[in-house]
């Protein structure tokens, strides 16, 4: 993430600025003489919070404070942000129906948690040359079991190892059940 290095004091290049007293009031549109005075005159610094206004936003705060607060909003958005991963669940022709229930539960806590959720029917020997329709209702049985509100991302297609789906949580839609 690439930060845009912040001005201050001397650093800064309009020459008329908009100017955030230190305790948070309106001081106004000054000269870049006049703010950098008052900010002397409080012992502090000039810091321009706004360099793409018109004119320009400046605060005037101590550096140090200002840093320490950008620091924490930063951490505040990294720790809200969230990876989503796509798992996969694979399942055969021939798994059993107490196994395809674990799977399924399986994959709702991954929908739970944001992830999304690819769902193989995973073909070998024989079952390669089954009826497509007879797989792909196979493939619709064990997505029917998955408890979470989802949506499909992914309709059914034929992959390599045999057919596959991609699952979503369900936003404010109605889950594709």
């Amino acid at each position: 993430m690439a930060t845009l290095k912040t001005r201050i004091n001397a650093q800064i290049r309009a020459p008329e600025l908009r100017v955030i007293g230190p305790n948070g009031e309106n001081v106004g549109v000054i000269t870049l003489a006049e703010a950098m005075a008052q900010a002397k005159a409080a012992e502090l610094d000039l810091i321009e919070v706004s360099p793409n206004a018109t004119p320009p936003v400046a605060k005037i705060m101590d550096y140090g404070k200002f840093q320490y607060e950008q620091q924490k909003k930063d951490r505040e958005i990294r720790a809200k942000s969230h990876i989503t991963e796509t798992k996969a669940v694979q399942v055969e022709v021939g798994t059993g129906e107490n196994d395809l229930l674990r799977k399924a539960r399986q994959a709702a806590g991954w929908l739970k948690e944001g992830h999304r959720v690819r769902v193989e029917l995973f073909l070998k020997g024989r079952y390669k040359y089954m009826d497509p329709a007879f797989l792909k209702e196979r493939l619709k049985r064990f997505v029917l079991l998955v408890p979470e509100d989802y949506r499909i991302a992914e309709d059914i297609q034929k992959g390599p190892k045999g057919f596959n789906m991609i699952l979503e949580k369900a936003g404010k839609q109605k889950p594709a059940k």
